[in-house]
Protein backbone atom coordinates (compact mmCIF):
# COMPACT_ATOMS: atom_id res chain seq x y z
CA UNK A 1 0.00 0.00 0.00
CA UNK A 2 2.39 2.19 -1.13
CA UNK A 3 6.09 3.64 1.04
CA UNK A 4 5.58 3.46 4.71
CA UNK A 5 7.27 7.02 4.54
CA UNK A 6 8.03 9.47 1.91
CA UNK A 7 12.43 8.17 1.90
CA UNK A 8 14.46 11.27 2.87
CA UNK A 9 14.29 13.91 5.76
CA UNK A 10 10.87 13.58 7.39
CA UNK A 11 13.55 13.34 10.28
CA UNK A 12 13.75 17.41 9.76
CA UNK A 13 11.22 17.77 12.17
CA UNK A 14 10.97 14.68 14.36
CA UNK A 15 14.67 13.50 14.33
CA UNK A 16 13.91 10.55 17.09
CA UNK A 17 11.45 8.73 14.94
CA UNK A 18 13.47 8.82 11.95
CA UNK A 19 16.01 7.46 13.78
CA UNK A 20 14.28 4.70 15.49
CA UNK A 21 12.93 3.73 12.97
CA UNK A 22 15.63 3.76 9.91
CA UNK A 23 16.20 0.32 9.39
CA UNK A 24 12.41 -0.51 8.92
CA UNK A 25 12.16 2.29 5.94
CA UNK A 26 15.35 1.68 4.56
CA UNK A 27 14.31 -2.27 4.48
CA UNK A 28 10.92 -1.77 2.38
CA UNK A 29 13.24 -0.83 -0.44
CA UNK A 30 13.89 -4.57 -0.49
CA UNK A 31 10.27 -5.48 -0.94
CA UNK A 32 8.68 -6.10 -4.30
CA UNK A 33 6.45 -2.69 -4.04
CA UNK A 34 9.41 -0.72 -2.52
CA UNK A 35 11.72 -1.84 -5.34
CA UNK A 36 9.15 -1.18 -8.23
CA UNK A 37 8.88 2.81 -6.65
CA UNK A 38 12.55 3.27 -6.70
CA UNK A 39 13.53 2.04 -9.84
CA UNK A 40 10.16 4.08 -11.20
CA UNK A 41 11.57 6.90 -9.85
CA UNK A 42 15.47 6.23 -10.38
CA UNK A 43 14.14 6.39 -14.06
CA UNK A 44 12.58 9.76 -13.64
CA UNK A 45 15.73 11.24 -11.81
CA UNK A 46 18.41 10.12 -13.49
CA UNK A 47 18.50 11.52 -16.96
CA UNK A 48 18.05 14.81 -15.51
CA UNK A 49 21.15 14.64 -14.00
CA UNK A 50 23.27 13.82 -17.04
CA UNK A 51 25.96 16.09 -17.84
CA UNK A 52 26.09 18.25 -14.46
CA UNK A 53 29.44 18.55 -12.86
CA UNK A 54 30.14 16.49 -9.68
CA UNK A 55 30.70 16.33 -6.72
CA UNK A 56 27.11 16.59 -5.95
CA UNK A 57 24.61 16.62 -2.86
CA UNK A 58 21.67 15.04 -1.70
CA UNK A 59 19.50 16.79 1.00
CA UNK A 60 17.98 14.84 3.07
CA UNK A 61 19.71 11.88 2.36
CA UNK A 62 18.03 9.04 4.33
CA UNK A 63 19.56 5.85 4.14
CA UNK A 64 21.35 6.70 0.57
CA UNK A 65 19.87 4.37 -1.70
CA UNK A 66 19.07 7.26 -4.24
CA UNK A 67 22.77 8.77 -2.99
CA UNK A 68 24.41 5.54 -4.24
CA UNK A 69 22.15 5.06 -6.96
CA UNK A 70 22.40 8.30 -9.00
CA UNK A 71 26.25 9.15 -7.80
CA UNK A 72 25.92 11.65 -5.37
CA UNK A 73 28.91 11.67 -3.25
CA UNK A 74 27.84 13.87 -0.02
CA UNK A 75 24.36 13.59 1.68
CA UNK A 76 23.15 15.46 4.50
CA UNK A 77 20.25 14.31 6.69
CA UNK A 78 18.79 14.99 10.85
CA UNK A 79 19.17 11.56 11.10
CA UNK A 80 22.08 9.36 12.35
CA UNK A 81 20.79 6.31 11.96
CA UNK A 82 19.82 6.69 8.64
CA UNK A 83 22.98 8.41 7.62
CA UNK A 84 24.95 5.46 9.18
CA UNK A 85 22.98 3.73 6.40
CA UNK A 86 23.86 6.14 3.39
CA UNK A 87 27.80 6.35 4.69
CA UNK A 88 27.44 2.36 4.18
CA UNK A 89 26.33 2.67 0.67
CA UNK A 90 29.55 5.04 -0.31
CA UNK A 91 28.12 8.32 0.65
CA UNK A 92 30.29 11.05 2.58
CA UNK A 93 27.71 12.24 5.26
CA UNK A 94 27.09 15.03 7.70
CA UNK A 95 24.37 15.82 10.17
CA UNK A 96 22.71 18.90 8.77
CA UNK A 97 19.15 20.52 7.97
CA UNK A 98 18.39 21.53 4.60
CA UNK A 99 18.18 25.13 5.93
CA UNK A 100 21.39 25.34 7.17
CA UNK A 101 24.20 23.43 5.05
CA UNK A 102 27.87 22.90 6.29
CA UNK A 103 29.05 23.51 3.05
CA UNK A 104 31.19 26.75 1.44
CA UNK A 105 29.37 28.87 -1.84
CA UNK A 106 29.54 27.28 -5.24
CA UNK A 107 30.90 23.94 -3.64
CA UNK A 108 28.40 21.35 -5.49
CA UNK A 109 27.85 20.71 -9.22
CA UNK A 110 24.25 19.54 -8.17
CA UNK A 111 21.61 19.25 -5.25
CA UNK A 112 19.69 16.79 -4.89
CA UNK A 113 16.30 16.63 -3.04
CA UNK A 114 14.74 13.11 -3.26
CA UNK A 115 11.42 13.28 -1.50
CA UNK A 116 12.72 15.20 1.46
CA UNK A 117 11.53 18.64 0.43
CA UNK A 118 7.50 18.03 1.51
CA UNK A 119 9.30 17.49 5.07
CA UNK A 120 11.87 20.44 5.80
CA UNK A 121 9.97 23.38 7.83
CA UNK A 122 11.04 25.97 6.00
CA UNK A 123 11.59 24.91 2.41
CA UNK A 124 12.23 28.56 1.40
CA UNK A 125 15.37 28.29 3.34
CA UNK A 126 16.71 25.00 2.19
CA UNK A 127 16.17 25.83 -1.46
CA UNK A 128 18.21 29.12 -0.75
CA UNK A 129 20.74 27.18 0.48
CA UNK A 130 20.93 24.89 -1.93
CA UNK A 131 21.56 27.76 -4.23
CA UNK A 132 24.22 29.15 -1.81
CA UNK A 133 26.21 25.93 -2.51
CA UNK A 134 25.67 25.95 -5.78
CA UNK A 135 28.20 26.35 -8.80
CA UNK A 136 28.00 28.03 -11.96
CA UNK A 137 26.32 26.34 -14.20
CA UNK A 138 25.06 23.64 -11.88
CA UNK A 139 21.28 22.94 -10.97
CA UNK A 140 18.79 21.60 -8.26
CA UNK A 141 16.92 18.22 -9.24
CA UNK A 142 14.02 17.74 -7.05
CA UNK A 143 12.06 14.49 -6.66
CA UNK A 144 8.25 15.66 -5.48
CA UNK A 145 5.16 14.09 -5.06
CA UNK A 146 2.27 16.81 -6.23
CA UNK A 147 -0.67 17.12 -4.30
CA UNK A 148 -3.02 16.62 -7.37
CA UNK A 149 -1.72 13.14 -8.10
CA UNK A 150 -2.56 9.80 -7.08
CA UNK A 151 0.17 9.76 -4.41
CA UNK A 152 -0.37 12.91 -3.22
CA UNK A 153 -4.06 12.38 -2.85
CA UNK A 154 -3.27 9.50 -0.64
CA UNK A 155 -0.67 10.81 1.75
CA UNK A 156 -2.84 13.67 2.46
CA UNK A 157 -5.88 11.45 3.67
CA UNK A 158 -3.46 9.79 5.35
CA UNK A 159 -2.31 12.60 7.09
CA UNK A 160 -6.14 14.26 7.93
CA UNK A 161 -6.42 10.80 9.81
CA UNK A 162 -3.18 11.83 11.90
CA UNK A 163 -0.97 9.75 10.27
CA UNK A 164 2.15 9.72 12.43
CA UNK A 165 4.60 10.46 9.52
CA UNK A 166 2.47 12.17 6.68
CA UNK A 167 0.95 14.69 9.04
CA UNK A 168 4.29 16.48 8.96
CA UNK A 169 4.45 16.54 5.38
CA UNK A 170 3.36 19.24 2.74
CA UNK A 171 2.90 17.72 -0.22
CA UNK A 172 2.64 20.78 -2.79
CA UNK A 173 0.18 21.98 -5.93
CA UNK A 174 2.03 22.95 -8.88
CA UNK A 175 0.87 26.31 -8.51
CA UNK A 176 2.68 26.33 -4.59
CA UNK A 177 5.27 24.88 -6.34
CA UNK A 178 5.60 27.93 -8.87
CA UNK A 179 5.67 30.63 -6.62
CA UNK A 180 8.52 28.92 -4.42
CA UNK A 181 10.89 28.50 -7.28
CA UNK A 182 10.35 32.45 -7.95
CA UNK A 183 10.79 33.27 -4.42
CA UNK A 184 13.77 31.82 -4.53
CA UNK A 185 14.86 32.81 -8.18
CA UNK A 186 14.51 29.52 -9.62
CA UNK A 187 13.59 28.47 -12.43
CA UNK A 188 12.03 24.83 -14.30
CA UNK A 189 14.01 23.50 -16.60
CA UNK A 190 12.71 20.30 -17.28
CA UNK A 191 10.18 17.42 -15.88
CA UNK A 192 9.71 13.89 -15.78
CA UNK A 193 6.95 11.75 -14.73
CA UNK A 194 6.18 8.72 -12.99
CA UNK A 195 4.39 6.77 -10.71
CA UNK A 196 1.13 6.44 -12.96
CA UNK A 197 -0.67 3.68 -10.64
CA UNK A 198 -2.33 4.30 -7.72
CA UNK A 199 -0.78 3.56 -4.24
CA UNK A 200 -2.76 0.40 -3.84
CA UNK A 201 -1.61 -1.21 -6.93
CA UNK A 202 1.14 -2.74 -5.89
CA UNK A 203 2.70 -4.55 -8.27
CA UNK A 204 1.93 -3.18 -11.73
CA UNK A 205 5.38 -1.28 -12.68
CA UNK A 206 6.09 1.29 -15.73
CA UNK A 207 8.43 3.39 -16.80
CA UNK A 208 8.98 7.15 -16.58
CA UNK A 209 8.13 9.87 -18.89
CA UNK A 210 9.25 13.07 -20.24
CA UNK A 211 6.75 15.91 -19.10
CA UNK A 212 4.73 16.91 -16.65
CA UNK A 213 2.00 14.53 -16.41
CA UNK A 214 -1.02 15.58 -14.44
CA UNK A 215 -1.91 11.80 -13.82
CA UNK A 216 1.77 10.91 -12.38
CA UNK A 217 2.24 10.72 -8.37
CA UNK A 218 6.01 11.25 -8.79
CA UNK A 219 7.56 14.56 -10.80
CA UNK A 220 11.35 15.23 -11.25
CA UNK A 221 11.92 18.75 -11.58
CA UNK A 222 15.17 19.99 -12.75
CA UNK A 223 15.98 23.96 -11.75
CA UNK A 224 18.33 26.47 -12.57
CA UNK A 225 19.03 29.51 -11.63
CA UNK A 226 17.51 32.55 -12.67
CA UNK A 227 20.17 34.94 -14.19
Amino acid sequence: MGRPNCPGSASQRQPDIFDRQAARYDAWYNTPSGEAVFLEELDALAPLLEGLPHPWLEVGVGGGRFAAALGAEFGVDPAANALALAARRGSRVAVARGESLPFPDATFGAVLFTAALCFIPDPVAALRESRRVLRSGGRILLGLIPAEGPWGRHYRALAAEGHAYYRLAHFFARGEMASLFAAVGLRQVRVRSALFRPPEVEFMTGGAREGDDLAAGFAAVLLDVVP
